[in-house]
């Protein structure tokens, strides 16, 4: 596990394919490399395409290179359940294992990207399912809420409408040129949030839906793939720094676009 330069000049390291649970499924830990102490931790969901942990890489280890332990699973969209328990299990590890990887499982930021982040906010929005504890912070990068969240199976938008509360805050980072997802999605949960007194930020940079997570899409291969597009490694640092900022990591800078 050599350590590799993250994009802020501090040596990352990373640990590939880990079981984190009954269903087999695996994921990657990258932290600081050389780092002491318990770092605030971020479990970081992909989106709809199955086990595409790997597309997540570039962001999760911008975010680590600011001082924060980042866990990214494999879940699969297509299994019976819509990757329900994939998802929880990948959160029960968090939780549970985060101590022996150098971070804080106590104090999590949970994140998901376009539909990881629909799942995320409905942790939040319905604690139950995870033995009734919600995240410290939720990030949702480039969602949709309006649709049912894959570990609730209810829509965040309409779980707010009956007054459920996701009880922590909510950050969202949402690319002005998506045209797979619209930035209005992110736009009308925000106002939602606010009208309930729910502490909301919203950043929207000049990219695309993969570009917040410093990626393109590859039609040819028909998934997501890193991209050195200058408007994607700008909103990539950007929403680097607002998954280290939620986690508590003083001075990350959220960059601009």
């Amino acid at each position: 596990m050599a350590p590799e330069m993250g994009m802020a000049g501090t040596a990352v390291e990373t640990e590939r394919g880990l079981v984190y649970g009954p269903s087999g499924k695996r994921l990657d830990a990258h932290r600081p490399a050389g780092a002491t102490g318990a770092m605030p931790t971020v479990l970081l969901w992909h989106g709809i395409g199955p086990d595409e942990r790997d597309i997540l890489e570039p962001l999760a280890r911008a975010t680590a290179a600011l001082g924060v332990l980042v866990l990214v699973p494999d879940w699969r969209s297509d299994a019976p359940d819509g990757g329900r328990s994939h998802l929880l299990e990948s959160l029960a590890f968090a939780r549970e294992e985060a101590g022996g990887l150098g971070g804080d499982g106590e104090s999590l930021v949970l994140a998901g990207w376009s539909a990881g982040a629909g799942a995320a906010l409905g942790v939040a929005l319905r604690p139950e399912i995870a033995d009734g504890r919600r995240p410290s912070v939720v990030v949702g990068l480039a969602g949709r809420y309006d649709l049912p969240a894959r570990t609730t199976g209810t829509a965040p938008l309409a779980d707010l409408a009956v007054d459920r509360d996701p009880g922590v805050p909510v950050h969202l980072v949402h690319g002005s040129g998506d045209t797979v997802l619209a930035a209005r999605h992110s736009h009308d949960l925000a106002e939602v949030l606010r009208a309930a007194g729910t502490t909301v930020t919203l950043q929207e940079p000049e990219t695309d839906h993969a570009g917040v997570i410093m990626a393109e899409y590859d039609a040819a291969a028909d998934r997501c793939v890193p991209t050195a597009a200058e408007h994607a490694l700008r909103a990539g640092r950007l929403a680097a720094g607002v998954l280290a900022t939620a986690a508590g990591v003083g001075g990350a800078g959220r960059g601009t676009a």
